[in-house]
């Protein structure tokens, strides 16, 4: 009795498993099938996943918000062309698609990050130097991408190289808004995220992941670029 007692409990455990494995969106169900997540509210009402990654702690989802910590709106700039001529914050979404801002999470200006007041209190943008810490815990930057990556291809287009998200990070491809050719790039097939960290002239330092790579590459975008954002908790 006992023994046919343990088998029924292993057919409940394993099923729902085996289950999920065959969807190809689900994250990385043989390497962390239950991640253990804290959570985050922003003033906008939207919540958030947040993940214990060595000494520090992450969101796991793109940032939302439309208003900063202090509950000051953020501009929301819906006209492309005009996006060339703001020398204040602004923000976005794909394509002004409203399913782009759920699944994707809002784009914003570095000028919005230079606030310092975009996240949530108790919480800030990441420094270059905190991408590297991150990187570096989960194997150094030649394969945090694919480790930090969403599984499948639910929303990163194919080949999605080297995905499992072991780390339940779930980086997702939210573009960004291109201030060259003022259109929005990249949707499914780059995720790219601004750093607290300046550069020259009108560059700040970003961090980029791709759909066919398995890096976590270090870039320099234009100030006035729409680009996502994770916020990490105060230490």
């Amino acid at each position: 009795m006992k023994s046919n007692f343990r088998l029924f409990l292993l057919f409940l455990i394993f099923i729902p498993a085996l289950r999920c494995s065959k969807d190809p969106g689900f994250i990385n169900v043989n390497l962390n099938p239950w991640p253990v997540y804290g959570s985050l509210t922003d003033l906008d009402g939207n919540s958030y996943k947040t993940r214990l990654l060595g000494s520090q702690t992450w969101m796991a989802e793109n940032l939302k918000t439309t208003k900063y910590s202090d509950g000051t709106p953020i501009p929301v700039i819906t006209n492309a062309a005009s996006w060339s001529n703001i020398i204040g914050p602004a923000c976005c979404w794909q394509e002004n698609n409203p399913d782009f801002k759920v699944k994707y999470g809002v784009l914003y200006n570095w000028y919005a990050v230079s606030t310092k007041k975009l996240c949530p209190a108790g919480w800030h943008i990441p420094t270059d130097e905190e991408w590297t810490q991150l990187t570096e815990y989960v194997g150094g930057e030649m394969t945090a991408g694919g480790k930090l990556k969403e599984s499948g291809f639910r929303h990163w287009i194919t080949p999605n190289s080297g995905a499992t998200d072991e780390y339940a990070f779930r980086a997702l491809p939210g573009g960004s808004f291109d201030l060259s050719d003022s259109l929005f790039q990249s949707i499914q097939k780059i995720g790219c995220w601004w750093t607290a960290s300046t550069n020259t002239g009108d560059l700040a330092t970003s961090r980029l992941i791709y759909n066919n790579s398995e890096r976590v590459e270090r870039s320099f975008s234009p100030r006035k670029s729409g680009l996502s954002v994770r916020c990490v908790q105060d230490y």
